[in-house]
């Protein structure tokens, strides 16, 4: 029996959207007023700076010469795929669990657009204490931070209803 997408959890998916528009945005905003290197100072530990990331995150693999891109590629596609189908077969009313699906697609897809358009992807968040620098990331990434930080927390605190659930 088929259920309707808004009685599942692809009704979430308007926020998927909301994350690769604002993503896409955002690069778009840093690749065209900033050269690739350039550094604003907003706050005494945050920066905006245009940076190019050939690996995943960390800049993890960045130095294997080119076919991390693909293998990064089939992983985003993997894990959207894997999330849309527990959206559809969750409730629409669970809403942490689909909204940290949707914070997870939306991220995994701006990075992926990247990866096809470019060959890498686009990084400006630069947080640092005097001359250690966090590694520079970008919108994408703090969405999929939170999605999974939200898939944590949920498992922390599962319902009644959904404890009894899993029990019978």
């Amino acid at each position: 029996m088929s259920k309707s997408i808004g009685a599942s959890g692809l009704r979430w998916l308007w926020l998927t959207l909301v994350v690769l528009v604002v993503d896409l945005g955002s690069k778009q905003w840093v690749m065209t007023h900033f050269q690739l290197g350039e550094s604003l100072s907003l706050v005494p530990f945050f920066n905006l700076t245009y940076a190019h990331n050939l690996g995943a995150a960390f800049s993890f693999l960045a130095d294997k010469g080119g076919w991390q891109r693909w293998l990064f590629a089939v992983i985003a596609l993997a894990i959207t795929v894997t999330l849309l189908v527990f959206m559809y077969r969750s409730d629409g009313r669970h809403k942490l669990n689909n909204i940290a699906y949707a914070l997870i697609i939306g991220g995994a897809i701006g990075n992926l657009s990247d990866r096809l358009v470019h060959g890498y992807v686009i990084d400006f968040i630069d947080f640092h204490v005097n001359n250690w620098h966090y590694p520079i990331f970008n919108l994408a990434d703090t969405s999929i931070c939170i999605g999974a930080l939200l898939i944590v927390l949920e498992g922390f605190f599962i319902s009644p209803e959904k404890k009894g659930a899993k029990d019978k």
